[in-house]
């Protein structure tokens, strides 16, 4: 007997030239919600379920939503000992927090059952991202699923490629576009951004993102059309029951001086303080009238008098146009910029806005100490790397230290983002480059101080960026008619508000964007406003990072390794690396430097000093190079035999000098006048079909052109013999009775060792 997998529903739409296929009812029928999403032969599979019933003890809505890779989507096995996929990677999370945001907003604010979504990575054709197909996906589950979501959402990506906004380029068109934006949003507005770029003006982000919503639609528009034919009815759920008589009361109680102290109260720490105060007598008041067998509802209270707090703050803003610290709409708060600030490291900045601090500290390392990249995108290692740490004092307070959470995962991209087109290439700055951002005092927009920070650490340590980079984060107060629009938002803005949009860039134009909301959405009327004060704000903030240091320092720090790139021909790794490694192992070993060797030839050359990498270079250079005949080398004496000397003139290579070569004068005995390990030198005079050298150091002391040497060099028969001494040309003679001509061409040797370097 035979089953079926069930009945297979195929909906499709084209966004841009690109067809996405979003099928359902074959796989993971016990979920709550799942589809499969193909663009290309990129495709995943996304699920949408949720509990029965509430989690108990929580006041908010407990939703995760997490991205699978999985390696065999690309056809490859993970590179881990167990050889199986451990804990997400960092491009998992960005991908998991990506699709999170956009579907956020979208809940019943009163539903606290537990949602999970489930995007697995099936297939990855290297070619289409599978970012924006999380989304769809997530989107599409939930819509068709029993899970109350007031979507549906949809994905896309825009590049800007020569000059032209494309709709979801494929990975190999972005290596040349300006601009990586994605973007999600209902049918009506825009409710999730995410972009990196290479100075784009503000205005062609705005096209780009009205570009983005429009070719958003035919998704959204097929999802209503599953949620139409295939959607199951919504689950009944137990909503957050609203004591609004309690309410009321704590209202009525609290809000007369919540009015003052907001009014009142500038500095946050006070008015902290002062908060506190507050919420602990209503809190004693509602103790002492409660009876005996039967505790006062401590944590509605609580989530009463956050309310007042939060309803006072907003209409403050919106009626009197006064922020809880006193500044209007566009004023940032005080700025603070210092450098070299630790010893010891190769760079370090730190930024102040307010009372948010961050201190940003630089490390140069060699290429083998770029990151390798274990994941499904085409991308294997990176060279630029940012990372952030929010430990508990910033915020004064206390919790356990378990590694990076996917905040600080997400925050420590974004820099990363706005700071990696700025980047040298590495063929002008051969370095890896890590920098790590501690935020030492957080309120309001750490991550945007990171920038800050960072742009001066990579000065400080001698990075020759394009260009300083400096970030703001903007809110939003919204009462669905009114709006405010906030430069350089708080903590308490941040939390209360209904928007986190954080922009980074240059005085030429943006590097990185970021928006998060808690509403349904909002309109490019709204992100123009806010994307043309932060270009103010930023520029206040580029000048006091100018002040603090106008540009990267010319000098690296004595700590910091030296680099020295070289290019080779790729056939002629096998002479430089050597059997098992044993060359270059030896020229570590004798220089003390790093060596680093790709596969088209270039070597990167890491020493402690400048003299260090000089002479690996050279030696290096010596293994690679061809002998060049009339050049002049100093090599060492390595074998005699009664017709001349073999002399290794350059590393592994060796010619002979003929008895007749040997001097300016008639030599009867080989030994007399040169010993093994001697340095002499000698000028190549012929090179044979088989690779054979011939060299002379008779041509040296006389001051002979190659030509002149093989006339009179007869394959050991002397032609000329010494009668065209020249006079004091030979020098003196040395206690071994020879006459050492090398010093008189000391000078040439050197040019041509120079020569050789700038090979």
């Amino acid at each position: 007997m035979t089953g079926s997998m069930g009945e297979v529903h195929r909906f499709s739409a084209m966004v841009g030239s690109k067809e996405i296929i979003i099928e359902t009812g074959k796989l993971a029928e016990q979920a709550g919600g799942a589809v499969t999403v193909r663009m290309g032969d990129t495709m995943v599979l996304a699920t949408a379920t949720m509990s029965k019933q509430p989690r108990e003890g929580v006041d908010f809505f407990p939703l995760s939503v997490d991205y699978e890779e999985r390696m065999y989507a690309a056809g490859r096995i993970p590179g881990s000992f167990f050889r199986r996929e451990g804990r997400p990677s960092e491009a998992a999370i960005l991908i998991a927090r990506v699709t999170d945001r956009p579907l956020r907003p979208l809940f019943p604010k009163d539903l606290f059952n537990e949602v999970q979504v489930i995007v697995t990575a099936l297939a990855h054709d290297q070619e289409n991202h599978a970012d924006m197909l999380s989304i769809i996906g997530a989107s599409a589950a939930l819509t068709i699923s029993d899970v109350p979501f007031y979507g549906p959402v949809a994905g896309v990506r825009i590049g800007l490629i020569d000059g032209e906004l494309v709709i979801n380029p494929t990975i190999s068109e972005m290596e040349n576009s300006l601009l990586d934006l994605r973007m999600a949003g209902t049918a009506d507005a825009i409710n999730m951004v995410e972009a990196g770029a290479t100075e784009v003006d503000e205005e062609t982000l705005l096209k780009a993102l009205e570009l983005g919503h429009q070719a958003m639609q035919g998704i959204i528009a097929v999802q209503n059309e599953m949620a139409a034919r295939l959607g199951k009815p919504k689950a009944q759920y137990t909503p957050a029951v609203v004591n609004e008589t309690l309410r009321a009361e704590v209202f009525q109680r609290s809000m007369p001086e919540i009015k003052r102290i907001v009014a009142e109260v500038i500095d946050r720490d006070n008015r902290n303080v002062a908060i506190d105060a507050l919420r602990d007598q209503v809190l004693a008041e509602y103790e002492e009238r409660t009876e005996a067998d039967s505790a006062p509802d401590y944590g509605a209270i609580r989530g009463f008098l956050g309310d007042a707090l939060k309803e006072e703050v907003r209409r403050r803003i919106l009626d009197d146009g006064v922020r809880p610290d006193g500044r209007d709409y566009t004023t940032i708060r005080p700025l603070a910029a210092e450098v070299t600030v630790l010893p010891r490291v190769h760079g370090s900045g730190l930024f102040k806005r307010g009372q948010t601090q961050v201190m940003s500290v630089v490390t140069l390392g060699t290429p083998r100490d770029a990151q390798e990249l274990d994941n499904l995108n085409p991308e294997d290692a990176k060279r630029y790397l940012h990372h952030y740490n929010f430990p508990p004092f910033s915020t004064g307070e206390v919790w356990f230290l378990r590694g990076p959470k996917r905040r600080e995962i997400g925050h420590g991209a974004l820099a990363e983002t706005a700071l990696r087109a700025m980047i040298p290439p590495e063929d002008e700055f051969p370095y890896t480059i890590r920098v790590v951002s501690e935020v030492m005092s957080s309120n309001g927009s750490t991550s945007m101080a990171s920038v800050c920070g960072s742009t001066l650490a990579l000065m400080d340590a001698g990075v020759p960026i394009k260009a300083p980079v400096a970030g703001i984060a903007m809110g939003l107060i919204s009462d669905g008619t009114r709006h405010a629009v906030l430069t350089d938002i708080q903590g308490m803005e941040d939390h209360l508000g209904d928007m986190d949009f954080k922009v980074a860039g240059t005085r030429t134009g943006v590097t990185a964007l970021q928006m998060d909301i808690k509403i349904k959405g909002i309109t490019t009327d709204i992100l123009r406003k806010a994307l043309a004060q932060a270009r103010d704000a930023r520029m206040q903030i580029l000048d006091v990072i100018a002040a603090t240091l106008p540009a990267p320092r010319t000098e690296l720090s004595d700590y910091a390794p030296r680099m020295t790139v070289l290019h080779i021909d790729p056939e002629k790794i096998g002479a430089v690396i050597g059997p098992g490694g044993k060359v270059v192992r030896s020229i570590q070993e004798k220089t003390g430097v790093k060596i680093d060797i790709e596969n088209d030839g270039t070597v990167f050359i890491a020493g402690v000093d400048g003299p260090s990498a000089e002479l690996a270079e050279e030696m290096i250079l010596g293994l690679v190079e061809e002998p060049e005949i009339g050049r002049i080398y100093t090599g060492k004496v390595s074998r005699i035999e009664p017709y001349g000397a073999f002399v290794e003139f350059m590393p592994g290579r060796d010619g002979m000098v003929h008895i007749s070569q040997i001097a300016d004068y008639r030599v009867e005995r080989i030994e007399d006048e040169v010993k093994l390990g001697d340095e002499i030198m000698v000028m190549v005079t012929n090179i044979d079909p088989q690779g054979k050298v011939r060299l002379s150091r008779q041509a040296v002391l006389e001051g002979w052109t190659a030509e002149e040497a093989r006339e009179r060099d007869s394959g050991g028969q002397r032609s000329g013999g010494g009668g065209n001494r020249r006079s004091g040309g030979g020098g003196g003679r040395d206690g071994g009775g020879r006459r050492d001509g090398g010093r008189r061409d000391g000078g040439r040797g050197g040019d041509r060792g120079g020569d050789r370097r700038r090979d």
